[in-house]
């Protein structure tokens, strides 16, 4: 006789409050149930019913016992539902924050195939520079750029970028290049809410610059047309730029100094199960980044 079918009898009987009520709801004889019971409590060696003829109620051994069952019981419901749920196709609603200029740049444009994909998902993408908490504001899935402190996430990694300096012909003509990062202080600097830049130097150290620029603008995309007007130079990840110095409207500034480079992640909440369509979202978004870039680790 199954233990699992013993130890379901038994919580039946415990939460239904007697036998008849406990053979209704599994659906089976009366007579099944208390055989159940009674071969459960002679494996054991011990009652775990009290019985009255007005009532049952579990004596305190088997108190203890039902608290212990009901929690496998429980477990091996949910275990079910997984297996059930994984083979089934992704569905339902997916909220997503993401950095501004990435998030328009390099993940907007690899939503249209995921949605084509897997179209019982529907996606929420909010776009912000702002911290968010992952679990407060109801969020599937955050991306990060840089290290991840937070240990009590699950983060995968998605890809790597590179940010460099860069400035307009123009400018660089009127005003002449830096030859090194102290050269910065005497020139028009374009920047966003950040002010200390984190650079590296000729040599490839890492060094953080504070800077005044001239024009402090929260917009990736503001910051890198004030560049192409010639306004000054500005510190962009290479997503922005690319098009712009392969066109020649801009160029890169100290090209001689290594671009820093930004790891992103995917952070999500930590479990052991990972829902279906965030699941979907994390291997499409990672194989559409290895594909388009350099792969993740």
């Amino acid at each position: 006789m199954s233990r699992m079918m013993e130890m379901e009898a038994f919580a039946t009987v415990v939460e239904e409050g007697g036998f008849t009520l406990a053979a209704r709801k599994l659906g089976v004889s009366k007579s099944a149930i208390s055989k159940h019971v009674s071969a459960l409590e002679a494996r054991l060696g011990a009652r775990l019913l009290s019985r009255t003829t007005r009532r049952v109620a579990p004596t305190e051994i088997g108190a203890v016992y039902y608290d212990r069952a009901s929690r496998i019981l429980n477990d091996a419901g949910v275990a079910e539902a997984l297996v059930g749920e994984m083979q089934s196709s992704p569905s339902g609603a997916l909220r997503i924050t993401s950095p501004r200029d990435f998030g328009v740049h390099r993940l907007s444009p690899f939503l249209g195939g995921f949605l084509d994909q897997y179209p019982d998902i529907t996606v929420q993408l909010d776009l912000t520079d702002q911290p968010t908490d992952l679990v407060a504001d109801g969020y599937d899935l955050a991306i990060r750029v840089g290290k991840q402190p937070d240990s009590s996430m699950r983060a995968r990694k998605l890809t790597s970028y590179g940010s460099r300096l860069v400035a307009s012909p123009k400018y660089l003509k009127m005003q002449g290049a830096p030859d090194t990062l102290q050269d910065l202080a005497r020139h028009r600097l374009l920047a966003g809410s950040d002010t200390v830049w984190s650079l590296c130097d000729t040599n490839g150290a890492a060094t953080r610059l504070r800077v005044s620029p001239t024009l402090c603008v929260n917009d990736g995309r503001t910051q890198l047309e004030a560049a192409v007007d010639g306004l000054g130079i500005a510190y962009l990840p290479d997503f922005l730029t690319d098009r712009a110095v392969v066109r020649g409207d801009l160029q890169v500034v100290l090209p001689q100094a290594p671009a820093k480079e930004s790891d992103v992640y995917a952070i999500f909440a930590p479990g052991c199960h990972t829902p279906p369509k965030l699941r979907a979202f994390l291997d499409h978004i990672a194989g559409a980044f290895c594909g388009h870039a350099s792969c993740a680790d």
